[in-house]
């Protein structure tokens, strides 16, 4: 499960939920008591590194966006990050009103990141912020104390950081006396279940509420949402078509008295915006999005009855990082795909379901067949248990998780799992870390539920990989593929149990592009089709959309002999071609300086074939909507967007092929040696293409250019 993708936020966020309260809609008889407009602290007196040297103008170095402060300045404790400590202190001030206001964010920490009222030397009132754990937001809350049985005493408010590590500030702004109290608190809304999804509204950068969905006293879901209290900026939905007709209560833990986000929740048989899902501005056309919210590590990916399962890390509640769901999409294409409801929900809150993989048991070796569908099993991560196990015997539509969870506990994550025929047992890779090392360990079972600690190898991270293929298409000829996330890999022997590979062989680089992590490929592919087909998280943000993040295409993966030994080659599966249109061709064509061949093709899906003969020219390429596609003769090299690899050219040929859709450019170079998958938001007002050559002329052997349609399309 990638970690840093935790930090991802939504960028221009402007307003914060209480944004309207903040603007000044206090009364007449409040008392200012600190807005933090200054450049420095005034009257008040600083202690410590925390407070910096005045009050912070908004968002600090390193830290995610602060947003839900009044005016242009705030007091703001990151300043060098969480590791600073220190104290602030006000000059003593008479209490003549019944409550204190305040906004409040940072770390939940009492005592130790707090803001205190202080009445003769002692704490009388205290509060702390409302993040605890990794991901959390920066937006402040308001707060306010009943102070009425204090009234006519002289008081100090102090600002205290004495905490380091995560979460380690305060931020704190527009502090007033009132005598009406602003501060938020649990809400509660109770309705009969009568349509399929509930749609919940949602605004980038709003403070992250918790919500639960309770029956009687049962809670069936529980999340964090980033809950819309005005104008929402799209709507999520969560499926309860299981609980029809049932009474249910939507909880919020703190909600604003004038909050709409609970009453805004509406029932419906149809996903949100239906009529315009799929269509939206930078909606990838042929790679995998979710519907709504956030998708990164592909999960679970298995061949089962004509269907390509697609299961995948998911936040179905927002655009961020978070509430790790597993969804589900099936194809039975690989170009087209349906998604399904949500596969894996967490065992409790907290307890998220990180990656894992997915077999098809068809000897039923764990025990867990009740129809006549072969069983699935999902192994993944509970990140408050270890790994686990869930299985299907309906096609992957349900799962059920294994009561005797955790099946594996240990310092690692993300299972990946598959059947050793020589030996007849199942083989778990899975990321481990002990003593300060990282690597992968190797686990056998029987019966996918009780499995024994075999080796372990060092030098990788998370999401590991492993499979055999042949070797130049020699079945008697084969190799393992051992690798993680960043997709380096290794090539050896494996015997069931052990990983080795020859002396001197270290790991390969396979990607070169910016938008590439965390690839699986698929099992249970049928002996007739043989291939190895592999799928990767596309990291990149889609601004302004409704969801974020997509897969990039999926690529048929060999081993094939080069002369620097035995290398991995991956090139789009070719199920690409089910989505060609219009093809314009070229061959042996002479191009100048001067000359575009493409000049009038216009569009922003593509499949692009070409093959180029050195000669003369300094570089070649192509221009793709503005972004170069480019190779440098003198050099030999290849490059785009920043990303440059070396290309030796074969038998004085360049040979390329390109995937372009609305948010990428995926290259293939010299027939997959090199997989460069570039994410890339072209400009608007661009739909041209290009091809160049500098310097001088170069032949064009052959150039093929495809219109692609989308496969949203009906």
């Amino acid at each position: 499960m990638t970690q840093t993708s935790r930090w991802y936020l939504g960028a221009g966020v402007l307003l914060c939920m209480f944004s309207v309260w903040a603007s000044g809609a206090w009364g007449q008889s409040d008392i200012l008591i600190a807005d933090f407009e200054r450049s420095d602290y005034g009257d008040w007196k600083a202690t410590g590194e925390a407070f910096g040297p005045g009050p912070a103008r908004g968002t600090l170095s390193g830290q995610m966006s602060v947003t839900g402060f009044k005016g242009k300045a705030l007091v703001n404790t990151y300043f060098k990050g969480d590791g600073t400590v220190g104290t602030l202190t006000s000059p003593p001030f008479k209490l003549e009103r019944k409550h204190i206001n305040f906004l409040i964010g940072g770390g939940w920490h009492p005592g130790k990141t707090c803001i205190d009222l202080l009445v003769e030397g002692k704490v009388v009132r205290t509060a702390t912020g409302p993040n605890r754990e990794p991901g959390g937001t920066e937006c402040l809350d308001p707060y306010g104390w009943d102070v009425s049985d204090l009234k006519g005493k002289t008081a100090r408010i102090r600002i205290v950081d004495s905490a380091t590590g995560g979460w380690g500030h305060i931020n704190i702004d527009y502090i007033v006396q009132s005598d009406k109290k602003r501060q938020v608190g649990p809400g509660e809304r109770e309705l009969v279940i009568k349509r399929r999804y509930l749609h919940i509204p949602v605004k980038n950068g709003a403070p992250k509420r918790r919500m639960r969905l309770v029956l009687g006293e049962r809670t069936v879901q529980e999340f964090e949402i980033e809950l819309a209290d005005g104008e929402p900026d799209f709507w999520v939905f969560n499926d309860v078509s299981s609980l029809k007709g049932r009474t249910m209560k939507i909880q919020v833990d703190r909600l604003s008295s004038d909050s709409k986000g609970l009453t805004s929740i509406v029932q419906a048989d149809e996903v949100p915006d239906a009529d315009k899902l799929y269509k939206e501005k930078y909606r990838p056309q042929f790679h995998f999005t979710s519907r709504r919210g956030w998708n990164n590590d592909p999960n679970g990916l298995v061949y089962y009855k004509g269907e390509y399962h697609l299961f995948y890390q998911h936040n179905p509640y927002g655009w961020n990082w978070g509430n790790m769901h597993w969804g589900h999409a099936v194809s039975r294409d690989l170009v087209h795909w349906k998604e399904l409801s949500i596969a894996l929900y967490p065992h409790r809150f907290g307890d998220w379901c990180f990656s894992g993989s997915a077999v098809v048991d068809k000897d039923d070796t764990a025990g867990f067949k009740t129809g006549d569908d072969d069983v699935l099993v999902a192994a993944y991560t509970s990140t408050g248990r270890g790994e686990a196990i869930a299985y299907s015997n309906d096609r992957g539509r349900t799962f059920t998780d294994y009561k005797g969870n955790p099946v594996v506990k240990h310092s690692g994550r993300d299972p990946k799992v598959i059947w050793y025929k020589p030996g007849n047992h199942w083989v778990m890779a899975v990321f481990d870390q002990r003593d300060n090392s990282r690597g992968v360990a190797f686990y056998t079972s029987s019966n996918l539920k009780d499995w024994a600690f075999q080796s372990r190898i060092d030098g990788y991270y998370e999401c590991p990989e492993i499979f055999e293929m042949p070797v130049d298409g020699d079945k008697n000829k084969t190799r393992w593929v051992v690798y993680a996330a960043d997709g380096a890999y290794a090539i050896g022997r494996f015997d069931g149990k052990t990983f080795t590979t020859p002396p001197g062989q270290g790991k390969h680089r396979f990607n070169y592009g910016n938008c590439f992590y965390a690839s699986q490929t698929f099992n249970n592919i049928p002996p007739e089709d043989g291939r190895r087909i592999q799928i990767a998280w596309g990291r990149i943000e889609h601004p302004d959309m409704p969801f974020n993040q997509m897969m990039d295409f999926p690529v048929e993966l060999t081993l094939r002999t080069t002369e620097k030994g035995i290398r991995m080659f991956a090139e789009p599966v070719k199920e690409i071609e089910l989505l060609h249109e219009k093809k314009h061709a070229w061959s042996s064509e002479t191009l100048s300086e001067k000359e575009n061949l493409l000049k009038g093709i216009t569009g922003n899906l593509f499949h692009i074939r070409a093959e180029f003969k050195l000669g003369d020219a300094r570089e070649f390429g192509f221009n793709i909507r503005s972004i170069p596609v480019t190779y440098d003769v003198r050099e030999q090299r290849l490059s785009c967007k920043g990303k440059t690899v070396p290309l030796k050219p074969a038998d004085g040929k360049i040979r390329l092929e390109i995937l372009v859709d609305r948010t990428s450019i995926e290259i293939f170079a010299n027939d997959g040696l090199i997989y460069m998958p570039i994410g890339v938001i072209p400009p608007d007002d661009n739909k041209t293409l290009q091809v160049f050559t500098s310097g001088a002329e170069t032949r064009v052997n052959s150039l093929a250019v495809y219109k692609i349609r989308s496969a949203w399309t009906k």
